[in-house]
């Protein structure tokens, strides 16, 4: 997708998905067959439910369809939440992340799974979990240092409402 296009569709979009209270996170064109897909990738502090996703598709579609953002020839549209092994890139994914596992790369310093417990403008606090059953420790990570940084599934933990009932 060309810059100018880019631009254009972000410029474009970014008021219809602010309404809903969302982040824009992506805009991505890639090629099917002979039709183009654009996916819109938005995202909150509360996620993302399927409805409004299906209401922002429409609205998306309807303003589309009034210009030639997307050009002549056909496209679909896939209008959608990140996914669970979303890259953090951007401090609110960290922010988001607060109290889930995460593996992170520190460069040289290699890989840390650890739990972010607190996030701020300088880097993370983290847990980093106990090995043959020993105490979690505190560790304290720059932005920085991070190189990347990702979500790890956790299928036993227990969500904010188990922990508050």
């Amino acid at each position: 997708m060309s810059t100018t296009q880019s631009d254009r569709l972000r410029e474009l979009l970014e008021p219809l998905v602010s309404a809903q209270e969302l982040d824009l996170e992506e805009i991505e064109v890639s090629r099917a067959g002979r039709r183009r897909v654009l996916r819109v990738v938005v995202d909150s502090e509360d996620g993302v439910e399927l409805d409004t996703c299906a209401e922002l598709s429409r609205d998306i579609s309807e303003t589309l369809d009034e210009t030639d953002a997307m050009g002549e020839g056909e496209y679909v549209l896939e209008v959608s939440s990140p996914g669970a092994d979303r890259p953090l890139t951007e401090h609110r994914h960290y922010v988001r992340a607060t109290g889930r596992l995460a593996r992170l790369t520190l460069g040289e310093d290699g890989e840390l799974v650890a739990r972010i417990l607190a996030v701020d403008a300088e880097g993370l606090d983290l847990e980093v979990p106990g090995v043959k059953g020993r105490k979690p420790t505190s560790r304290r990570v720059a932005f920085d240092e991070i190189t990347k940084a990702r979500v790890e599934i956790e299928f036993n933990r227990k969500d904010k409402k188990e922990e508050e009932a």
